[in-house]
């Protein structure tokens, strides 16, 4: 199915939600995720005509849109009428979503998003990092326009918070004394935090009562986490062409996300002062042979546990808010999150 924006009379292909196999999840809300392709391709207009066909660049290589569906989804009234509110707000949270995706792949030195060239590795990095910037400035723009403060001030907090988390994981770099604790406030910040205001956006522009979008807001915190484990154990045990970017950046960068510690954890001290040698100078192990050793020790069991417990969590946040719309519709997203993000994981045994 073909759609026709406007901008230039721009073919746009029915955006597919993909490498998750999201599309049974997300068929109700298709219409949104039509009007959201269409929106985000008549801003390509809106920035200067030198940096146009990067921004184009960036959004054909655009991902699984898991973000908008959780906010279309919290804002759902139940006869899936397409508001043009959460349309204009899920665009917002894909352009801050896309740029830190940008700066991402400069500091993992990452050369494969989505099946394409990274836009570093194309472009280079100095162009990436400009280009960042001028898509978080066109979700700020975004946000200003809407006739209330609420959706500015949160996307606001909510790119700090992404760029704090971004720089906390930055600092500990080579270190692998990281601990659990520092490394789940990590990734509270960096990922979870647009996964929480997608969220509490959907539900807030939706019309839902104080108490349901702060619950609904939590719900996405504890899912972001939880994907985060999951992307962070993908990236010993996932498959390129299926995940569709660089796999093993993280330890190559000499990030230690959460196998790395459980296996940490688990080795003598012999083996892991060795380890931490090789951490530190950004000389890790063969992949394949740091996968063999987490599955043997355990670390990738430990992570998937931890995986699920923060699904849990995010699910026991919507408890007694059941006769609401949005709620049926988020919890089938956390029961297929939780039966098929773990596969990775037990395939690798």
């Amino acid at each position: 199915m073909l759609v026709t924006s406007g901008a230039e009379g721009r073919q746009l292909e029915e955006p597919r939600v993909r490498y998750l196999g999201l599309e049974m999840i997300s068929e109700p809300v298709k219409p949104h995720l039509l009007k959201l392709e269409e929106f985000m391709w008549h801003q390509v207009e809106a920035f200067e005509p030198e940096i146009r066909d990067l921004v184009g660049y960036c959004l054909k290589n655009s991902g699984k849109r898991i973000r908008p569906i959780l906010l279309f989804y919290s804002g759902w009234n139940g006869d899936g009428r397409v508001s043009d509110d959460l349309i204009k707000a899920s665009a917002v949270i894909e352009f801050v979503h896309l740029a830190t995706l940008v700066h991402d792949d400069i500091l993992d030195r990452a050369t494969l998003r989505h099946n394409d060239s990274t836009v570093a590795k194309r472009f280079g990095p100095e162009v990436a990092v400009l280009l960042g910037d001028a898509l978080f400035s066109q979700a700020l723009k975004l946000a200003a326009d809407f006739p209330f403060v609420e959706v500015c001030r949160e996307v606001s907090r909510a790119t700090r918070r992404v760029c704090a988390g971004e720089i906390a994981q930055t600092f500990e770099r080579g270190n692998a004394e990281i601990g659990i604790h520092d490394y789940l406030r990590i990734i509270d910040l960096k990922t979870a935090e647009l996964f929480r205001v997608s969220c509490f956006l959907g539900a807030r522009l939706g019309g839902y009562h104080d108490a349901f979008t702060k619950a609904v807001a939590a719900f996405g915190r504890y899912l972001g986490m939880a994907y985060q484990i999951y992307d962070d154990c993908a990236d010993f045990t996932g498959n390129e062409d299926r995940i569709g970017k660089t796999l093993g950046t993280d330890i190559a960068s000499g990030k230690v996300t959460l196998p790395v510690i459980y296996l940490l954890q688990a080795l003598d001290p012999p083996a892991r002062s060795s380890f931490l040698e090789e951490v530190q100078a950004g000389d890790p192990n063969d992949v394949s042979n740091l996968t063999r050793d987490m599955v043997e020790c355990g670390a990738l069991e430990k992570a998937r546990e931890l995986f699920i417990e923060h699904v849990t969590m995010g699910e026991d946040a919507l408890a007694g808010f059941h006769d609401l719309a949005p709620v049926g519709k988020l919890l089938e997203i956390s029961d297929f999150v939780r039966r098929r993000i773990p596969e990775p994981l037990a395939g690798c045994r």
